[in-house]
């Protein structure tokens, strides 16, 4: 069985070899065994029931929550020569009756079906009457109900088991902590499924964490700059923030659409298909777009708003350098991010369990962002998996933070909030501690506090830093009643009866424009032959996949484009070597590709 599954990834997919457990994974499931299999966005996890599918006698059938991007899926497996298709809603009638046709005659190896689709009793009898070589459950993270992305209809997928206990399945995502996985087997009664477990590590993207100084606009600005040309997300907490964040970009000319839920679905499956069929255009974004996004070649992914969780940061941070290659993912977050995201917690419709699961995620981002050690070693944590540090592309270990003894300031800062009445957010409290008079601080008569002018020492940044990381250790709260006015928690007794020494991260000076582009993207390491023949085949590839109206990535990832330009092959032969280029893509494009490369060597 593995002879054939590498014959077929070679001459179907193109790949001259297996990564990390792929090979596991697909000998046991092609087997016949049932697998979880948790890996990183970007490892490879679509093979892992792909291959077993095309091994096994009858179709693949997989169940996906993505239904804007099962078409996408589904045209690249075309592109191979692989027989699939899907079912979801926005089929029409007859092309869907088509689909049903095609999958009882057997002309299908894989399919792709809604989780709402698949639990209709017209398509539980389409399967019964079918021949399945093994059921697929993608983003099997959704059935979790205290993950981040729960889905009613996926805890209904226990029928898969119940009705066809003879069938293999495999569970795969890419985001799951341990209680995550262990809910995972119990919801999909996948307890006695083999589990591979792939290291959660990302080493080609490189994380950065910024403060936020004001809206956040010119720091965003400066860092796409030094990413201009590349494709990337940018995610932002609210609607009203995305299209404000998108027309700013607009505006600095940079090729930025906006993408939430409020627009019209004409408007957002337009701009969701740009994103994907164009090289260099910002898709700015609410949470609502990205999963399962299959573009490889997003060099950055940029949050001007902090994320809900640590899981939630750690997938979106994900979709940047699907093909290996470097990326960057950058967040950008403030003390107003802290206080708005407990507020909404707090107000939410949830059970106080929730609640308070929900706030150790976000106090476990808050840990991440304020850290002084190495980021990749912070964020495995999380998931169980140790990490040596000093990983060499995160912003604490290029340009390692210092720290200070913030035991005094925060006194003061507790003081101050409390000696003011616990009523007013933290730009008015600075200003009583820094001896700033303004006509609030003389209305309310807090020139005459005690704690006035106490911190002069001390910038408005530093104190804001102060208060900021006050917020995320939970010893300030914003109070909800009162107009977010900061009010001391239980945790703060300690600190100002001096039985509790703090140290704060030191806020950072403003960094200049960089051009540091090797955290963006490496296609200038390439000298400037290859590099020529490079962009011809990009702008090849652009025009074949506006005539086929389909994905650029879907005809060639970057990093095929990439390894055809420095090898320049002569013939055929030459080019089905390439990594990428399986038997249909050399069959359909060989000729094409030659032709560039022709051209290219006589110009």
């Amino acid at each position: 069985m593995q002879n054939a599954a590498l014959d077929l990834l070679r001459t179907t997919f193109g790949h001259p070899e297996f990564r990390g457990e792929q090979a596991e994974i697909v000998d046991c499931v092609a087997g016949g065994g049932d697998a979880l299999v948790l890996m990183p966005t970007g490892g490879g996890k679509s093979l892992c029931y792909q291959l077993p599918a095309l091994l096994r006698d009858g179709c693949g059938v997989v169940v996906s929550p993505l239904i804007a991007l099962m078409q996408d899926q589904v045209e690249a497996l075309r592109q191979l020569g692989v027989r699939a298709a899907c079912l979801n809603s926005t089929l029409d009638a007859a092309t869907a009756a088509e689909v049903e046709r095609d999958l009882l005659a057997g002309e299908l190896d894989l399919l792709y079906v809604a989780p709402e689709r698949l639990l209709t009793g017209r398509c539980l009898t389409l399967l019964d009457r079918a021949k399945v070589a093994l059921f697929a459950i993608d983003e099997a993270h959704c059935v979790s109900q205290w993950g981040h992305d729960f889905r009613p209809e996926y805890r209904q997928l226990t029928i898969l088991h119940e009705r066809w206990p003879g069938i293999p399945r495999i569970a795969l995502t890419a985001t799951a902590d341990a209680p995550t996985r262990r809910e995972i087997a119990e919801r999909l009664a996948l307890e006695d499924a083999r589990q591979f477990v792939s290291s959660f590590d990302r080493p080609n993207i490189r994380y950065r964490v910024v403060q936020k100084d004001g809206s956040g606009q010119r720091a965003l600005l400066d860092f796409i700059k030094d990413h201009r040309g590349d494709s990337g997300i940018v995610y932002a907490f609210s609607r009203k923030r995305v299209d404000k964040t998108a027309e700013q970009l607009q505006a600095a000319g940079i090729d930025a659409l906006p993408y939430h839920a409020g627009m019209p679905a004409a408007e957002r499956a337009a701009n969701q298909r740009r994103f994907l069929q164009s090289d260099g255009v910002v898709m700015v974004a609410t949470i609502a777009f990205g999963m399962g996004i299959d573009k490889p070649d997003v060099r950055f992914v940029a949050h001007v708003d902090l994320p809900k969780s640590i899981e939630g940061y750690y997938q979106e941070t994900g979709r940047a350098g699907r093909d290996g290659q470097p990326a960057e993912a950058w967040l950008n977050y403030g003390l107003g991010d802290v206080v708005n995201l407990r507020l909404l917690i707090n107000q939410g419709e949830a059970g106080e369990e929730r609640k308070q699961l929900e706030l150790r995620k976000l106090d476990a981002l808050l840990g991440y962002c304020e850290s002084t050690q190495c980021r990749r070693q912070a964020l495995l944590g999380w998931f169980g998996e140790a990490h040596p540090g000093a990983c060499g592309n995160c912003d604490n270990c290029l340009n390692p933070p210092e720290s200070w003894d913030g035991t005094d300031a925060a006194r003061k800062a507790l003081s101050c909030v409390y000696r003011s009445g616990q009523r007013f957010g933290a730009g008015h409290v600075i200003d009583i501690l820094r001896g700033v008079t303004t006509e609030k601080v003389q209305r309310f008569g807090h020139d005459k506090l005690s704690t006035w002018a106490i911190g002069a020492d001390l910038d408005a940044k530093q104190w804001s830093g102060v208060f900021r990381q006050l917020v995320a250790g939970g010893l300030l709260e914003a109070d909800v009643d009162r107009h977010n006015a900061l009010c001391l928690t239980a945790n703060a007794g300690p600190v100002l009866r001096g039985e509790r020494r703090l140290s704060f991260r030191k806020e950072a000076p403003k960094a200049p424009r960089r051009r540091d582009r090797a955290a963006a993207t490496p296609l200038i390491d390439l000298a400037p032959e290859p590099l020529a023949r490079f962009n011809a085949l990009r702008e090849w590839r652009a025009t074949t996949a506006r005539e086929q109206n389909v994905p650029a990535y879907v005809i060639f990832h970057d990093a095929t484009l990439r390894a055809i330009a420095e090898a320049a092959p002569d013939d055929l032969d030459g080019l089905g070597h390439i990594p990428g280029i399986g038997g249909t893509k050399l069959e359909r494009y060989g000729e094409a590709v030659l032709q560039q490369l022709l051209d290219c060597d006589v110009a």
